[in-house]
């Protein structure tokens, strides 16, 4: 697939570097291609591309956007045309929200034209994004969002970069309750001091 990444710090870059490797075509938008955390990423890769927002935007299929909450209005405005891609919002409306909005996901439904919106890759740290397995196990991605399409999308790449389900939680209006699901990680990783290296899995007798 051809994938950009917007948002070139912890989660974006992992996720750029995993999906890179696993032989997707990345480019990283970015407002600064000079910046410390894109050329952090770019010099583990040299496949990585980095190129405007729009530019980046209009050679996807599928947008991975990974940026700080209030920052998202101004990015909407430059994704362009993105009716038929694949955007998956990986942002938490946690600490800050968007102005005028109560997450980002909201923020993407009104201000692009884009039919495909899914919340993934929100609910975990950085670590388990780039290498998500636990011994002989691996670790669950979520998702929530009305679109089929979307959702294909994620699942695959979720798994292609090694998580071993992608659960589907419901349509847009489990929204708010992936990013509530995203804020026990932080609680339990960073409140509760049980560290980082934590993960969710789904287990099934």
């Amino acid at each position: 697939m051809k994938i950009a990444v917007i948002g070139a710090g912890n989660v974006g870059g992992a996720l750029a570097l995993g999906w890179a490797k696993a032989g997707h075509e990345i480019n990283i938008g970015a407002r600064d291609p000079n910046s410390h955390k894109i050329k952090r990423v770019t010099s583990q890769n040299s496949k990585i591309k980095v190129k405007s927002i729009r530019e980046a935007s209009a050679e996807a299929e599928v947008i991975l956007i990974a940026a700080l909450p209030n920052a998202i209005c101004e990015i909407a405005k430059q994704l362009g045309d993105v009716q038929d891609k694949v955007i998956f919002d990986a942002m938490n409306s946690i600490s800050s929200k968007p102005e005028g909005y109560n997450n980002t996901f909201e923020v993407l439904k009104s201000l692009t034209n884009c039919k495909n919106i899914v919340k993934c890759f929100n609910s975990t740290g950085f670590e388990n994004m780039a290498d998500p397995k636990y011994g002989d196990q691996s670790a669950d991605m979520f998702m929530a969002g009305d679109s089929s399409k979307g959702k294909e999308a994620a699942e695959k790449l979720a798994k292609g970069i090694g998580f071993a389900e992608c659960y589907d939680l419901g349509g847009d209006d489990k929204v708010s309750l992936l990013e509530q699901f995203a804020l026990v990680w932080v609680d339990l990783a960073i409140f509760q001091k049980q560290g980082r290296n934590i993960a969710f899995k789904v287990i099934k007798k």
